[in-house]
């Protein structure tokens, strides 16, 4: 719920960050007053942690380098209805954050995207970023069936019920690919919000690695294409061996059926052996996709077992506030049930001695 009464937590992933984690901290709770700011310390060098708790947030430490290690802890041990998955870079807009909650709830969504859109001359994209992150949202858009405009951004908002049923494996900056491919796995109501990016400022480094972590993201959707999708998968490779082994047997048993003989005994053995492959592994994909489909029948109920995100958007709430009579001294009407709202009403009318007699009697 996005009420007064709601839990509303950001988790902040850090490796010496202390240049801009402070300021981070300070536009998120600007932003959504009332947010609780978590910063997970990912051994940092550097007084990112002393930043943090300056600026008001928790700060917890995750000593097993790695962003997905950083998520997977965050994500088991904190309590709230409404999770915030941000950069402690300072590279995205945090006053966006009451445009994506409203989003999440006005659905209701499990996951809204920051879709990151530059907002300078320059492109905050560094090289060779921009275009790996166009190949791999066609590739998993292709391979899942679902598109997705920023399948690698940091700035996320999650229901309860998301967090709770996410099975994160990941260690490092795999772990945006992860979140996506669970959410088109599962075919959870997600969508997407425009927002800002920028450079990081002056002093601030990236941790990224164009092709050492493009090729950590390659390995993971393939693998996770074998999990998710066995018979694409090998169905594939049993569609290659048996195109090889027809291409290789087809000659020797076109001379066979001429001559009677087997000349090339070799080859024969060779695609007689790709095409009980073929077989195999067409088998196998097949017992596979039987038990994904019944695992992701289990993940799926577990995640219905959880609450759907409710509540009242912000500019609702804020709305709802400004309208108030100023004469009205409890909280709004329409903020309690018919009774509780009538017994307010009472009160009001009765001198000030009585209402407190009223209000305990209640």
């Amino acid at each position: 719920m996005y009420e007064e009464s709601s839990r509303i937590a950001a988790i902040v992933p850090c490796h010496n960050e202390e240049i801009t984690v402070a300021k981070v901290v300070g536009d998120l709770k600007a932003a959504v007053p009332g947010i609780t700011v978590y910063v997970y310390d990912n051994c940092s060098s550097d007084r990112t942690s002393q930043r943090a708790a300056e600026a008001g947030a928790i700060v917890r430490k995750e000593n097993v380098p790695g962003k997905g290690n950083v998520v997977r802890r965050a994500f088991a041990d904190i309590d709230a209805d409404i999770y915030v998955m941000i950069d402690g870079d300072d590279t995205y807009e945090a006053a966006h954050l009451p445009e994506m909650i409203d989003t999440l709830l006005s659905g209701p969504y499990d996951h809204v995207l920051g879709v990151r859109q530059d907002n300078q001359e320059t492109t905050s994209y560094r090289p060779g970023h921009e275009a790996g992150n166009k190949m791999f949202n066609r590739l998993t858009g292709w391979l899942f069936g679902s598109h997705v405009s920023d399948m690698l951004s940091g700035y996320r908002v999650f229901s309860r019920r998301f967090v709770k049923s996410f099975p994160a494996i990941s260690r490092r900056f795999e772990i945006e690919t992860e979140l996506t491919v669970h959410t088109m796995s599962l075919r959870l109501p997600t969508t997407e919000v425009a927002v800002d990016f920028r450079d990081r400022p002056a002093g601030s480094e990236s941790k990224l690695s164009t092709f050492k972590d493009g090729f950590r993201i390659l390995g993971l959707i393939s693998a996770l294409v074998r999990h998710e999708r066995p018979r694409l998968f090998y169905g594939t490779l049993t569609t290659v061996l048996a195109a090889l082994s027809l291409a290789l047997g087809l000659p020797v048993v076109w001379e066979f059926w001429q001559t009677g003989l087997v000349p090339r005994f070799p080859t024969a053995i060779l695609a007689a052996a790709l095409m009980g492959l073929a077989f195999l592994l067409g088998s196998v994909g097949l017992t596979l996709d039987g038990l994904r489909r019944a695992r992701r029948e289990t993940s799926r109920l577990v995640y219905l077992s959880l609450p759907a995100v409710s509540g009242r958007p912000l500019t609702q709430r804020r709305d709802l506030t400004q309208d108030r009579d100023p004469r009205q001294t409890g909280p709004a009407d329409d903020e309690f049930s018919a009774p509780e709202a009538g017994l307010f009403a009472e009160a009001a009318r009765l001198e000030p001695s009585r209402q407190v007699r009223a209000r305990f009697a209640s």
